[in-house]
């Protein structure tokens, strides 16, 4: 289940996962919302907080993750990726630089370094 984080300045948006994410957590929540940013901003800041509800995605949904970054290569100025899953953080250094904004990898307890990144 994806959630959006409230309070977050203009430019930037934020979700929060709980549970298992699905591919229609994608599809009826982070792209709607991921479209509207880019239409009004242009770049897009983003927090993800993969917090201690957190157990997983389904395959759909890491299916739609990744054409995700893909299709909006260009569209990203930040991305915090907050979690203590392992797998999580090295995917995210591992990967990030195939994007053409910044990426970081912040553990739970930095979730407001994160969020003060985001916004600097």
């Amino acid at each position: 289940m994806i959630d959006t984080i409230p309070a977050l300045p203009d430019r930037v948006m934020g979700f929060s996962a709980k549970g298992v994410v699905t591919a229609r957590d994608y599809r009826s929540v982070i792209i709607p919302a991921i479209d509207t940013m880019r239409t009004k901003h242009g770049k897009i800041r983003l927090l993800y907080h993969l917090g201690p509800d957190f157990s997983g995605f389904d395959m759909a949904a890491l299916w739609q993750d990744a054409k995700l970054g893909l299709c909006y290569l260009d569209a990203w100025d930040r991305i915090a990726i907050v979690s203590d899953v392992r797998w999580i953080g090295a995917v995210t250094r591992l990967f990030g630089f195939l994007l053409h904004g910044e990426v970081r990898a912040f553990r739970n307890h930095e979730l407001v370094a994160a969020r003060k990144w985001l916004t600097e």
